[in-house]
């Protein structure tokens, strides 16, 4: 059976950074593991990191990611040199890995990736799937999991993300590191369930955009004119403007069916552009469609903390009196309350940990600030953006644990 220890620290020193959250999560310096997964701040250079990871624990996969902050059962933490690990020790995981993952190749590497969790000892019930968080088609590279792996595999998960630049993103597999690749821990302890639910709280405004040519995720025009540009001009800035600058304000809204919206909390889901090319084509964070209506939003940020506890109320509905024995989040710095000219994610964080707790303590906690998120919805797996999207993992009653 699977076992969750997590951690996350501050420090400018990567080896201090390993040594204080290996101990914080296992309480010694050198613990047994067989895994650790690691979310990063741009200040740390992630194979130097998961070097140092280890020495400390040579027997241990170790996978990284680059990400604009993170959140553990300490908190959030958003400065360049934060950390959080997540330990996993025992039998009941398969990793598999890819690179040269783009728009174009979406499909085929996510059949690769499943295709490396085939080789599992027991079916593969859930994925955590962490990807690049530039020029990926994350729809397609669903479908190519689930071509292999059918699609009652259930992936939660991530994409990488800078500061929210969109210059590159960074992912490590056991210390080589990689701009435009993808891992996944196939899970197979028959001991576990998996719990996942996305929300983002945010409002469509003003006239749709029309996507009016796209190949993949190249959006190259919208309303009839070139792509980039006319987003810049909806989003009423300068035609210099970077990604740093439409990132922030910039979701784009794709409307839900009826039945979709109302179990989403929301009419639309949102999309995050995170590159363009010189041509000036928008690169998408799935597969544009020509036709397609696709709406400027607003911020709601009451309805950020309403939908968020609603969807807490749901969660927990699904499992009355148990308590998960590690959750995974993945986030959007978007959320939380506005003030001091940033956005304040203490008090969200805490209004989602607290549920989960026993007796105050918070389970074993792994999240990133990234480009986007991996959850159900519909009872499908979604790839979602600008949404807090929580994977809470339980233990089946009468298997060892709640």
């Amino acid at each position: 059976m699977l076992e969750f220890r997590s951690a996350n620290v501050r420090s400018v020193n990567p080896k201090r950074a390993v040594l204080e959250a290996l101990e914080l999560a296992f309480g010694t310096t050198t613990p047994v593991c067989d895994l650790v997964l690691v979310n990063v701040g741009m200040g740390h250079d992630l194979a130097v990191l998961s070097r140092a990871i280890s020495e400390q624990c040579p027997k241990a996969r170790v996978l990284a990611a680059s990400c604009a902050g993170v959140v553990g059962r300490e908190g959030p933490g958003e400065s360049i040199h934060d950390i959080a690990i997540m330990g996993i020790t025992g039998e009941g995981f398969t990793i598999s890995h890819v690179d040269g993952l783009y728009g174009n190749s979406s499909f085929a590497k996510g059949a690769e990736l499943a295709r490396g969790l085939q080789a599992a000892p027991k079916p593969v019930r859930m994925i955590y799937l962490l990807a690049s968080g530039i020029d990926i088609a994350n729809d397609q590279v669903i479908a190519g999991i689930e071509s292999v792996l059918g699609p009652d595999v259930v992936i939660f998960g991530a994409t990488s993300s800078d500061q929210m630049q969109g210059i590159a993103t960074f992912q490590s597999i056991d210390g080589h590191k990689h701009q435009h690749g993808a891992f996944a821990v196939g899970i197979w302890d028959p001991t576990l369930e998996v719990e996942t639910q996305a929300t983002h709280g945010f409002v469509a405004s003003g006239e749709p955009l029309a996507v009016t040519r796209a190949e993949g995720n190249r959006i190259a025009e919208l309303n009839g004119r070139p792509a980039w540009p006319e987003f810049l001009r909806q989003l009423g800035l300068a035609e210099g403007a970077s990604e740093a600058d439409t990132i922030p304000i910039g979701a784009l809204a794709e409307r839900l069916t009826p039945e979709l919206a109302k179990e989403y909390g929301n009419d639309h889901i949102l999309r995050v552009v995170t590159h363009h090319t010189a041509e000036g084509e928008l690169v998408y964070a799935t597969d544009g469609v020509p036709g397609t209506d696709l709406w400027l939003t607003v911020r709601d940020e009451e309805r950020i903390f309403d939908d968020m506890d609603r969807m807490l109320q749901v969660m927990l509905a699904r499992r009355p009196g148990q308590q998960p024995i590690a959750v995974f989040q993945a986030d959007c710095l978007a959320r939380g309350r506005r003030l001091f000219n940033r956005v304040m994610k203490e008090e969200l964080v805490h209004r989602m940990q607290q549920p989960f707790a026993t007796d105050g303590l918070v389970p074993p906690w792994f999240g990133m600030y990234g480009f986007g998120e991996y959850a159900h919805l519909g009872g499908r797996n979604t790839y979602h953006n600008y949404t807090t999207a929580l994977a809470a993992i339980y233990r089946k009653a009468g298997q060892g644990g709640a």
